[in-house]
């Protein structure tokens, strides 16, 4: 194990053995965690816009997790997007309640932000107590049909407006890796507000192409796929997507080995699929109490058939493998970090 999955291991452990000494040391008349959620208001905060496969399985949750939590809360969810997921991140990290009354759903591209750019981030992803996830979700670039772009290779020898929200998002940090090991010449127009807008934006044909989740796709335009509105140029993922058999992982672009592991670097995001936090610093009963009620929810038949609906994967992971992601992702080897951080700020071709 490396010092990184040590250390996660030990924290986790060690929230547990305080929650242990929490219940042995407790008086008779202190407050249990169904007394402190009963009547209360969980709110789940998502750093995406309204619409989004983020917002749609956030709205899930909210409907199913309340009754696996002790004391029945009620559940919201509350938008908020901006600066490339950051706002929402760094909200949860500084400003939100650190009672487990606030969880949320970020973008899993905020570890690698913070690794690799660091603009606007006032986090430390290492330090939020992560719930779990809905499993891996690889990241695709596609092109709209009208922009005549079949592959990479025409990426590389033609310039494609490419819309996007902000720095730390992955819809920008995987072209702009594109552009900086493999060549392709994506001009990227960021300050969009939300993934929808950006999907307005190719209709209208302010852009010709993004990057975008493919469980998004799936779930919110099947006809993209099925019909030929988009061509998929490449995905990033530890595995092809079994929808997309044909399209390459970013890795097997590469060229060489400096290549390949930057790529993969880069391709981290995708294991985490759409995970979900606690701010630091909860109650260790309260945050055990939530991993529990997450899980139980992402297992939930119920849950998992309003999914299925929905066209929306879950292929849940815990608590811990979440972390791991996390750590094993901000923990990279310095060497391999640099030279994906000099390949993210080369300038625009």
């Amino acid at each position: 194990m490396t010092r990184a999955g040590t250390s996660i291991s030990f924290r986790l452990a060690g929230a547990a053995a305080v929650a242990l000494v929490l219940a042995l040391a407790a008086p008779a008349g202190a407050e249990t965690v169904a007394e402190f959620y009963k009547g209360k208001t969980v709110t789940i905060v998502t750093s995406t816009g309204v619409g989004g496969t983020y917002d749609l399985v956030a709205r899930m949750v909210a409907r199913h997790m309340p009754r696996y939590l002790p004391g029945n809360p009620t559940m919201v969810v509350q938008n908020m997007p901006g600066g490339g997921n950051v706002l929402a991140t760094n909200f949860m990290y500084n400003i939100a309640p650190k009672d487990g009354t606030t969880i949320a759903t970020i973008h899993n591209a905020m570890p690698l932000h913070q690794v690799l750019d660091g603009r606007g981030v006032r986090y430390d992803a290492g330090k939020f107590n992560w719930l779990g996830s809905t499993g891996a979700d690889n990241e695709v670039v596609f092109a709209w049909h009208t922009a005549g772009i079949r592959s990479v290779a025409d990426a590389v020898r033609h310039e494609v407006v490419l819309g996007g929200t902000g720095a730390g998002s992955g819809i920008v940090i995987i072209p702009t890796a594109m552009n900086n090991v493999l060549g392709t010449r994506f001009k990227i127009v960021t300050g969009y507000k939300s993934s929808e807008e950006i999907n307005l934006a190719l209709q209208r044909g302010e852009v010709q192409a993004r990057a975008f989740s493919f469980g998004s796709i799936w779930a919110q335009h099947p006809e993209w796929l099925n019909d030929g509105t988009i061509v998929v140029l490449a995905q990033a993922g530890r595995a092809r997507e079994h929808h997309l058999p044909d399209v390459p992982l970013l890795t097997e672009l590469a060229k060489t080995d400096e290549q390949r592991a930057v790529l993969n670097l880069i391709s981290a995001s995708a294991a985490l699929g759409q995970p979900y936090v606690a701010p630091p610093d909860v109650p260790a009963d309260r945050l055990a109490a939530l991993r529990r009620a997450l899980a139980a929810t992402l297992a939930d038949k119920e849950f998992l058939a309003e999914a299925e609906k929905l066209r929306i994967e879950i292929e849940p992971m815990g608590a811990e493998d979440t972390a791991r992601v996390v750590i094993d992702t901000i923990g990279a080897p310095a060497e391999i970090v640099a030279k994906a951080r000099a390949a993210m700020t080369v300038s625009e071709r």
